[in-house]
């Protein structure tokens, strides 16, 4: 095949601001601008992509499906004794979705898939499973863009069934000899190579730095004020989910221990983001202990990844907004599997304080030569919160800290270096 393919992306949601939807839409444009036509099917998509006759919307797909939240429930939270009902039920829906996509295949004539994550990590088993079906029966060139896998997550994925294991363990990752994997570290790549014996290309994440982004302007200036801020307040973002493993209590460590009252941290996630581990409740209780109420801001009821209005008419600001308003930006992560967060930061040319998070952050991203400000295991020691005071305080060091960093990301994480990865890829 050459070029002007025709490349199905199967994907489980696309359109929020997670790591795997992200990084799709950049693989998509990149595709477009190389020349091949981008369907995608998925179980959910937002408003900007709805209307597109090119994307097919199977609701089975989504997370948030009765099949898969029921499925995830029986396997890894609340299994019964007996599996049998789960594995009729898997056996069942992943055949109709393998059907479904087969479908989907032949009426858009589809030449090449690209599955998003759904090969990887087995956060819904029945579209793995059906995934796998597809690529088995039709050997249909592959490739599996892997961003995380289940040996990662800890206990997130045990269950006390060896009939769940096996399939866990024979379906993420898929394990087909004309599929192709692409990962986002090195150590995914050793992983792969290690646990399976599959080799894999590494595709870092990247941003478009050929363009400006996260530019002040008339319709953000208001963003501070309409979030509870003072005009001369010194705004630190924190621009991730409210999940435990970015490091949010560290900011508000950080808050704590910078004597400007003026300085405050924005978080922009989600209280529903884990919900089911009561992380946001946990951060409020903090808050409320060392009396940061005034200082600590939560912004997801007006920030999204696009602009837009609420349901009342109240104007929504989207992440590039966000990063437009910041001082600097707090990325204290213990674990990420790359983390888009820091290029985002990157180019939109503000300081960053960072966590060295596991596994990838030095040995990936930090060594490249960025000026960060870096702890060890969320440690902030007084050196570092000096420095940070000091950086937030001096508007031409944050400055010359957003250019430096910028150029070393243009030259490292920039849409070209992803095409030149995506030209190898793609070439069956």
């Amino acid at each position: 095949m050459g070029v002007d393919m025709r490349i199905g992306v199967i994907i489980g949601r696309i359109g929020d601001i997670d790591g795997v939807s992200l990084e799709t839409e950049k693989w998509i444009h990149v595709l477009e601008k190389m020349g091949h036509e981008i369907y995608v099917i998925s179980g959910r998509f937002t408003d900007h992509h709805a209307d597109s006759e090119k994307n097919t919307l199977l609701p089975m797909l989504s997370f948030y499906s009765p099949e898969c939240e029921w499925e995830q429930k029986r396997a890894f939270y609340f299994p019964d004794e007996d599996p049998g009902e789960l594995l009729r039920h898997l056996d069942h829906a992943s055949e109709v979705i393998a059907i479904q996509l087969f479908k989907w295949i032949i009426r858009n004539d589809i030449e090449v898939i690209l599955v998003e994550n759904a090969g990887a990590l087995p956060c819904h088993l029945s579209m793995g499973m059906g995934i796998k079906q597809l690529v088995e029966h039709t050997r249909i060139p592959t490739i599996c863009h892997d961003h995380d896998f289940y040996w990662e997550r800890g206990d997130r994925y045990r269950t006390p069934h060896p009939e769940v294991e096996e399939i866990v363990e024979s379906t993420f990752p898929i394990q087909i000899p004309h599929v192709r994997h692409a990962v986002i570290n090195s150590f995914d790549h050793e992983g792969l190579m290690n646990r399976f014996n599959i080799d894999s290309a590494i595709v870092p994440n990247v941003m478009d730095f050929s363009k400006p982004y996260a530019l002040s302007d008339s319709y953000n200036s208001d963003m501070p004020s309409n979030l509870g801020l003072d005009s001369d307040d010194i705004p630190l973002f924190q621009v991730t989910r409210i999940v435990k493993r970015k490091g949010i209590k560290t900011a508000i460590d950080l808050i704590e221990r910078l004597d400007d009252k003026r300085v405050k941290l924005v978080v922009t996630g989600s209280k529903a983001d884990d919900e089911r581990f009561g992380y946001f409740r946990q951060l409020m209780d903090i808050i409320q202990t060392k009396r940061l109420e005034d200082r600590v801001f939560f912004g997801s009821h007006r920030i999204l990844p696009r602009r837009g209005k609420t349901y009342g008419g109240l104007k929504i600001y989207s992440i590039a907004d966000a990063y437009a308003n910041a001082r600097a930006c707090t990325y204290f992560s213990t674990y990420e599997g790359f983390g888009n967060a820091f290029l985002e930061c990157v180019a939109a040319k503000k300081p960053i304080f960072v966590n060295n998070y596991k596994p990838v952050y030095w040995t990936e991203i930090g060594s490249k030569g960025f000026k960060t400000v870096m702890i060890e295991d969320s440690v902030l020691t007084d050196e570092a919160v000096n420095e940070i005071n000091n950086i937030i305080h001096d508007n031409s060091l944050c400055k010359e800290i957003g250019e430096y960093n910028f150029d070393i990301g243009s030259r490292y994480f920039s849409y070209d270096v992803l095409e030149y990865q995506l030209e190898r890829l793609f070439s069956f």
